[in-house]
């Protein structure tokens, strides 16, 4: 408490009041460092706490903007080609959605690890993100505006409003946009109470020391806003506090512009540690995020530490808000401009930095735990996996055949039957640690039949591996007549258009292919009822031998069975491109009827 404050109660105080300063006599100076050490403390945990609601609010806003806009985004990122501008526009929409530099910049991390994106792609969204996260700076700023846009006016409103459509609306896009408006009223209380436990001291002499000190010394400043990023792990939360002083009117110029430069290089923090165990081009695409930010703060630092060194009155006044929101954009604007035409450079010397060597990414599914931040994006990662998983299988209905027929291509079917497993297994545990509850109702019923999907193609892997491993265990001697044989290959070849439609399907969505599929699914079905009552004839007439008419039968009821599984993902494409979702999703990992 400020000495003006115990002078008063001494003077002005009651009877009472007096008496027990008295008390206390010489213990007085003890008491009021005691109560002054309390009441500091109380502030501190105060600003503390509205900085928790400020970071709960944005993530809880930027949840809700992500799952509202998520199909807008991952189209977004589906247009990226080696236009690196391109790159850039998207890079700067999506974390504008998001709210989150460090967001985008792990997904792109983990994009380059999974192989969906190269380095010169990946350089142009982290270019856009820096844009796209002082986004933030700006909404924070909206106090300054005028009495409308303070946060003691607006986050009730945005809560209370929020809240009520949440309450009386069952619409999954209404619900979610609710969430943006709770989280944007959160932010705003937060604010308010990181601005409220700032005011009492605003004229205290140590926050005029302390940013006298660290605008003294650049260098100070980009240390101050890198360490306080990093370990918060946000810039926009970082910059948020310097927008909460500087509203208090304690934060001057020379040390708010080299707080923010510091506050670019600390958002790298996040994509460093998400490296960590990645590709050798994942660990340069964080690099290319750190150099970029590096050089960005440094060419701009120097120009502004010498229009400084020119206008000192400029650096010791003090800074808005709203100027730390224009500074913040314009920076990073400014950056991108200047080290656009050398971006191939800096790819160049990224691959320098993070030299190649003899080890090559062994992995088979590409696939990278980082993606999971953001569950519709790691969705559509999994769809070039479970491609991958669908080609295999129709090489091994092509395998089997060559099996059946002349005994080759086993090996190959064998170690095709190994990947497939493995994809199964590694794409369901992937599957099941998304958060189901940040995905639309579409991306939901997308995620269920990803999950069914994987179990048909393995399914089928199976049965494909079952009629190569009766042809190999079949007496050695015994061979298929001419009329099976050709039996087999048209048989085996309709399984193949049904499963190869279905794959078309799944990657076009075009439903005009759903009549090939079952066009051709139908004919399988025909061929199997015809050729066993065919062979179970021939076998009576002792025409056919037991064990080679057993393997035939067996042959054609697997080809059956695969033709079903193909037909059965081709139902879950229609079913998701006429969004009629029926029952209530289940997300536990559901086999397939057993066929």
């Amino acid at each position: 408490m400020p000495q003006q404050h115990w002078e008063a109660i001494w003077h002005k105080g009651t009877k009472g009041e007096r008496q027990f300063l008295q008390q206390i006599g010489c213990c007085f100076p003890a008491c009021k460092f005691i109560i002054m050490s309390f009441e500091i403390l109380t502030s501190i945990l105060s600003f503390l706490g509205g900085l928790g609601m400020f970071i709960y609010g944005m993530n809880l806003m930027a949840d809700g903007l992500q799952q509202s806009a998520g199909s807008k985004t991952r189209k977004l990122l589906a247009m990226l080609t080696n236009n690196r501008l391109v790159g850039v526009l998207i890079g700067a929409l999506i974390t504008a959605i998001i709210q989150s530099s460090s967001a985008t910049t792990v997904m792109v991390v983990g994009f380059v690890n999974a192989q969906i994106m190269n380095l010169g792609q990946a350089i142009g969204v982290i270019m856009g993100a820096n844009i796209g996260t002082t986004m933030t700076g700006w909404i924070v700023s909206m106090s300054e505006w005028g009495k409308l846009f303070k946060p003691e006016m607006i986050a009730p409103v945005l809560i209370f409003t929020g809240t009520a459509i949440m309450l009386f609306t069952k619409k999954e896009r209404v619900k979610q946009i609710s969430t943006v408006l709770v989280g944007f009223g959160i932010l705003f209380v937060g604010l308010s109470i990181m601005s409220g436990a700032i005011e009492p001291y605003s004229e205290e002499p140590i926050f005029y020391d302390a940013f006298t000190i660290i605008g003294s010394n650049p260098l100070y400043g980009l240390l101050v806003g890198t360490v306080v990023t990093a370990v918060i792990q946000s810039s926009s939360a970082s910059m948020g506090i310097l927008q909460t002083l500087a509203f208090a009117g304690v934060v001057n110029w020379g040390a708010a512009a080299f707080i923010a430069l510091g506050q670019n290089i600390g958002t790298c923090a996040t994509a460093l540690l998400s490296c960590i165990g990645a590709s050798k081009n994942a660990k340069r695409a964080a690099v290319l995020h750190l150099m970029f930010n590096i050089l960005g703060s440094v060419i701009v630092g120097t120009v502004v530490y010498i229009y400084f060194m020119m206008n000192p009155a400029v650096a010791s006044s003090q800074v808005t808000g709203t100027q730390l929101a224009i500074f913040h954009t314009s920076f990073n604007v400014i950056t991108t401009i200047l080290l656009f035409p050398f971006a191939n450079w800096m790819v160049k010397l990224s691959e320098q930095i993070i030299p190649e060597d003899d080890e090559e990414d062994t992995r088979l599914v590409k696939l990278d735990d980082r993606l999971l931040q953001s569950p519709g994006f790691a969705l559509a990662a999994v769809k070039q996996e479970v491609t991958k998983m669908g080609e295999l299988c129709l090489d091994n209905i092509a395998y089997s055949r060559d099996a059946l027929v002349n005994h080759e291509n086993i090996l190959e079917l064998e170690d095709n039957e190994r990947m497939i497993n493995t994809y199964q297994k590694e794409l369901t545990d992937f599957l099941t640690e998304l958060d189901a509850s940040a995905l639309t109702e579409r991306e939901q019923m997308q995620l269920k039949h990803a999950l069914m999907i994987i179990s048909d193609l393995e399914r089928i892997s199976d049965h494909c591996f079952s009629i190569a491993w009766e042809a190999q265990n079949v007496q050695h001697g015994t061979e298929l007549s001419h009329l099976a044989v050709v039996d087999l290959e048209t048989i085996s070849s309709q399984c193949y258009k049904t499963l190869k439609y279905t794959l078309r399907l799944r990657d076009t969505k075009d439903l005009n292919i759903m009549d090939k599929v079952l066009k051709h699914e139908t004919k399988v079905d025909a061929m199997e009822h015809s050729m066993r009552e065919s062979c179970i004839q021939r076998m009576a007439e002792g025409s056919c031998q037991v064990q080679t008419g057993l393997l035939f039968l067996d042959a054609i009821s697997n080809y059956e069975r695969i033709a079903d599984h193909a037909e059965l993902i081709a139902q879950y494409i229609e079913e998701e491109e006429r969004n009629q979702p029926g029952e209530a999703f289940s997300f536990a990992v559901e086999a397939s009827p057993a066929i």
